[in-house]
């Protein structure tokens, strides 16, 4: 007799979030070697510092691996806050920016809230919002011939339609590589500070992950002053290479990271990865290194692509977007790559950005790869 089948989804269980295949599974359906794959999905860098891999062998951490480490993550938020300009008391750890958003999200959202998310964007706000049994309200941004920018009016209209109790934005943006535009966000928050006052409720949080804003070199970081609701979310992963640790900061006024803190995980993040984060914070010299191997890259990238004739968006971050024209020619070259071990981020029918392929600046020779295997694909999938 077979046993009843049972589901442990509630009826009302959020989306879920598309994870990106392993290499194994890219492997197993592709026929390629698993080692000769590289990622262009995961707008990550292609080796970390040479400086953490000399930690790392030399087993230099903060406390023996038999213990857990120090709860307060003391160091790392001393030398985090020293690197982005705020205060001890104004920034909490998380394991990685996710975690972070997901306190962010536990903190600030109850069920039945609303979140205000410009689309297309990361694909965790809606997640995030979704596990809170509450409900995203999308705004269009302003489409590729205006870089894919914010639509300040519009996400106004809709945080005082909604009562929104949470704003998620990201600048620069991903998937679209741009910043907003100067003043864009700073007039956003006032204009929401105002609605809400006007309105005599409170003011919603307003969530800027800015995830990539080393490879722009500017942060908006100095406007909690003004806006006690503003949380800037920070990251090891991208300018650092160091996705691996997983380590991210929420950086904020006192009162907003108290109320984060109560929902942080003690000790979420590793022993080893507190201490190679701390070490890298504390060292110039690995940022600037990163971000002149990318801007070299980018550029290389974007000029050996564009001569095959596809169209390249402008970008600021360590990632390129590449309009395709239609869904199909995208998909067909996106399976393209894959068959030469090389993966690229799709996204489906009905997205915004369908007929696109998003591509992470690599190391040299993987984006010689692309570039030879972009070559390939061209003459065999014309326009």
């Amino acid at each position: 007799m077979s046993p009843t089948p049972v589901s442990f989804n509630p009826p009302n269980a959020p989306s879920t979030y598309s994870w990106e295949a392993t290499n194994e599974a890219v492997a197993e359906r592709y026929g390629v070697d698993p080692a000769t794959i590289v990622r262009f999905d995961l707008n990550t860098s292609p080796a970390p510092p040479a400086m953490i891999e000399g930690l790392l062998a030399a087993g230099r951490f903060e406390a023996s691996l038999a213990e857990y480490p120090p709860s307060d993550y003391r160091r790392l938020i001393a030398a985090a806050a020293a690197r982005y300009g705020v205060a001890s008391d104004e920034l909490m750890v998380g394991a990685g920016a996710d975690e972070v958003l997901d306190i962010i999200a536990k903190a600030c959202i109850a069920a039945g809230d609303r979140a205000v998310v410009p689309v297309p964007s990361y694909a965790m706000y809606r997640v995030l919002t979704e596990q809170r049994a509450a409900s995203v309200v999308p705004v269009p941004r302003l489409g590729p011939e205006r870089d894919w920018a914010l639509d300040p009016g519009a996400t106004r209209a809709a945080v005082a339609a909604h009562s929104a109790a949470v704003v998620w934005l990201c600048s620069p943006n991903n998937p679209t590589a741009l910043a907003e535009q100067d003043g864009a966000i700073a007039t956003l928050l006032a204009d929401i500070t105002e609605d809400a006052a006007t309105a005599g409720r409170s003011a919603p949080i307003v969530v800027l992950d800015e995830a990539y804003a080393e490879f722009v070199g500017a942060s908006l970081v100095g406007l909690r002053a003004v806006y006690p609701n503003l949380v800037v979310v920070r990251t090891a992963s991208k300018a650092y290479a160091l996705a691996g640790l997983r380590v991210g900061f929420a950086l904020a006024r006192p009162e907003l990271i108290e109320r984060l803190n109560v929902y942080r995980p003690p000790g979420s993040v590793s022993t080893v990865s507190v201490s190679a984060v701390t070490a890298a914070l504390l060292d110039p010299d690995i940022l600037e290194a990163n971000l002149g191997r990318v801007v070299t890259e980018r550029a290389r990238l974007t000029e050996g692509l564009a001569a095959l004739g596809w169209t390249v968006g402008p970008s600021v971050t360590n990632f390129v977007l590449v309009d395709l024209g239609t869904p199909d020619r995208a998909a067909a070259v996106a399976d393209g790559l894959l068959r030469r071990g090389l993966v690229p981020r799709t996204f489906g029918h009905g997205h915004p950005l369908a007929h696109h392929l998003r591509l992470t600046v690599r190391a040299a020779d993987e984006n010689d790869r692309l570039i030879a295997a972009a070559t390939d694909l061209a003459k065999e999938i014309p326009a």
